[in-house]
């Protein structure tokens, strides 16, 4: 569909059909009554949310089914601008036929990807994902309600980016395991920072208590020990993250400069723990897929990640 010329050049381009129509035709908003909620015998939950940098509010309705806890009807109003309106509508969408645990796990990330006409393609400017994230605050507030509970005893992190939900303890461990040295970094392997950017440095559109800078510049000197303290533990202890990190370092040390002769390498996709056992879910590339010699390789690429990391790893190929 074709967008309405209101506004010229980039600007409007930005923007997706997605957010122009929800905008413009929203299909979730409204109210939803006591009396409507009574009659169906169910309970109704009304949570207002403002954000304070730019006056935008919220007001979600929820119609929950108590014998099971299940949003059965979800409703917004909002005092805000068409982005405000648009991620709002989306939300309310979203929370329909879910449980509230389930609901509360809904992030700004999912309200601003249902909004896009292509899944690569954002549906807002980064300054104006700030929009959505009241979608987030105001399911928190509304759960809380429901539960009888204070809103923050719900958030098990701190959050220091709100628009893409990344928290302080994921940050930290991502510049030490990697290395990192700047924002532009850390925006490349967490997503935080690559919004808003309220989250990145003062004077941003919102003011935060701890910015990425913060975390940068208390984190960065710890790196020079990191490896020997990392070394140190058994890698079954590690965390996921950590794993991750220490096969790289064997597939780029041991094994992958080996399967380059042929024109070949190998991608590390996921790692689980069950038990005892370490699996290592490893795909080939390159010359490497679809080789005769494919189960030997394995064989002889585990043998290595047991001598070096773990006997209980276990490597699966996909």
């Amino acid at each position: 569909m074709a967008k309405n010329n209101l506004i010229s050049g980039s600007i409007w381009d930005e923007y997706s059909n997605q957010v122009v129509n929800r905008m413009n035709k929203p299909l979730h908003q409204g109210e939803i009554t006591e009396e409507e909620a009574s009659n169906l015998g169910f309970k109704l939950v009304i949570a207002d949310f403002g954000a304070e940098s730019c006056g935008d509010a919220v007001r979600l309705y929820w119609l929950i089914n108590p014998s099971n806890d299940t949003i059965i009807k979800s409703k917004f109003k909002s005092f805000g601008c068409g982005t405000a309106i648009a991620s709002s509508d989306v939300m309310a969408e979203l929370c329909i036929g879910k449980t509230v645990d389930d609901a509360i796990k809904i992030t700004n990330i999912d309200v601003e990807k249902a909004l896009r006409d292509e899944p690569s393609t954002p549906a807002v400017p980064p300054q104006k994902m700030h929009c959505s994230v009241m979608a987030y605050d105001v399911i928190k507030k509304a759960v809380s309600l429901y539960k009888g509970v204070d809103m923050e005893s719900l958030e098990e992190e701190e959050i220091i980016c709100e628009c893409a939900r990344v928290s302080l303890s994921t940050i930290k461990e991502v510049i030490k395991i990697n290395n990192l040295t700047t924002i532009e970094e850390i925006t490349d392997y967490t997503k935080a920072g690559a919004f808003c950017k309220s989250c990145v440095k003062p004077g941003g559109h919102e003011v935060k208590d701890i910015y990425l800078v913060d975390i940068l510049e208390n984190t960065i000197n710890d790196n020079n020990n990191f490896s020997t303290i990392v070394s140190e533990q058994n890698f079954n202890d590690l965390t996921i993250v950590q794993q991750i990190k220490e096969v790289e370092e064997v597939l780029d040390t041991d094994i992958r400069p080996m399967l380059a002769m042929d024109g070949g390498n190998v991608e590390l996709i996921d790692i689980k723990q069950e038990g005892i056992k370490i699996y290592i879910y490893v795909r080939y590339l390159g010359a490497c897929s679809g080789c005769h010699s494919g189960e030997q390789t394995l064989f002889f690429i585990e043998q290595k990640l047991k001598q070096i990391l773990s006997e209980d790893i276990e490597l699966v190929s996909r």
